[in-house]
């Protein structure tokens, strides 16, 4: 058989044909659906089935761990229950200066292949792990946007999710490093972090057999994020937002599908209709990116145009290595195409940058003035 150059080898030929005959049942495009209405029902409900977990509902039931005043702002470290099994580290940043209940952002953090930390990759601490310093530069252009988004007024709050930062798993062999990672070298960065990196396979099947799926802790997790952040008084309830690249971007198109009280998302960094990636962008994916079932109803545009008819941005990289870019960009023209049937047309905004897998400043700085627009 001829040598490809995709992920699969000489296998790919037969899934692009399984993949070719697929036709989103669920999708808008069906056909089944008489109006957006219909669709929004139908496949948000296919979406939590997908997930496979849907815990019995319980109070958050927050604890304050920590309250650091850091000049315009306190920062506190909380826990809080999202189900019956998870107490969730999460920091929450307030601002000194507000006149009444604010807007506020659930800043969901990116993967990176860096477990070891999770909540402290959007937040500068004062004093950050060399490694976080490393990841903020990078990733964030240097500038990490919870505390951005502290400054210019907002309410934000971001958790750990489930196998990163405290919630990362640790091997019996290496509990003698501990658990307080500001103790760690680099070099125990870097072994911690690849055992983690190892485990991301094995924690996938220990969860098949638990009968549940990885994203789908994750995306309930993000859930009850909302419901504990409405419980605070210093924030607008009609005023919440949600933003992430990367894993984060996964995360918050599936937070802005899946609730409604995210009045606007923006993804950042992550979006493409999943066909083209069967070639040759598996690889470049965590496993938490692999939701089963899914595809079988829903193309990643169908799921985040459920967000309609809220205000949507979609912020992708020309150069962004994880995804194909004809797939990007027919993804922004599906999603355009849903918002304009629902008859909101004027509230979906997508970018492109000329950039590789980052969030530049400059895309923030566009990402703040939108958010500025939407949350008003």
């Amino acid at each position: 058989m001829k040598p490809t150059r995709a992920d699969l080898g000489s296998l790919f030929p037969e899934v692009e044909k399984i993949a070719a005959g697929n036709r989103y049942a669920d999708s808008f495009f069906s056909g089944r659906f008489a109006n957006f209405g219909e669709f929004q029902t139908a496949a948000r409900a296919k979406l939590l089935e997908v997930l496979r977990y849907q815990p019995e509902p319980v109070a958050p039931r927050a604890e304050v761990i920590e309250r650091v005043d850091c000049g315009e702002y306190f920062r506190e470290k909380i826990v809080f229950s999202t189900t019956p099994v998870f107490r969730v580290p999460a920091y929450v940043l307030i601002p000194k200066k507000l006149n009444g209940p604010a807007p506020a952002i659930v800043d969901l953090h990116s993967h990176g292949g860096m477990f070891l930390f999770g909540k402290e990759k959007v937040i500068d601490l004062g004093a950050n792990h060399p490694a976080m310093t490393a990841y903020h530069r990078e990733n964030y252009d240097g500038r990490p946007t919870a505390t951005e988004f502290v400054r210019r007024g907002y309410v934000v709050i971001s958790i750990d999710t489930f196998m990163f930062g405290e919630r990362r798993a640790m091997m019996d062999a290496d509990l003698a490093s501990g658990w307080d990672r500001s103790r760690y070298s680099m070099d125990d960065v870097r072994r911690l972090n690849q055992q983690c990196r190892a485990k991301e396979t094995t924690l996938v099947k220990a969860l098949a057999l638990a009968g549940t799926t990885w994203p789908g802790i994750v995306f309930w997790d993000d859930l009850r994020t909302v419901d504990y952040l409405v419980t605070r008084p210093e924030v607008d309830p009609q005023r919440i937002g949600c933003v992430g690249i990367s894993m984060g971007g996964y995360r918050s198109m599936f937070l802005s599908a899946l609730d409604a009280r995210i009045r606007a998302g923006c993804v950042v960094g992550f979006m493409s209709t999943v066909r083209p990636m069967i070639h040759a962008h598996l690889d470049t994916h965590s496993w938490v990116h692999f939701l089963p079932e899914l595809h079988r109803y829903l193309d990643w545009p169908d799921v985040v145009s459920l967000a309609a008819p809220r205000a949507l941005l979609v912020q992708q990289c020309s150069r962004d290595g994880l995804f194909p870019l004809a797939g990007m960009k027919e993804s922004v023209e599906k999603i355009a195409n849903v918002y304009e049937r629902a008859g909101a047309k004027t509230k979906f905004t997508g970018r492109f940058y000329d950039e590789p897998h980052r969030f530049t400043r400059a895309m923030q700085d566009d990402a703040f003035a939108w958010f500025e627009r939407n949350l008003a």
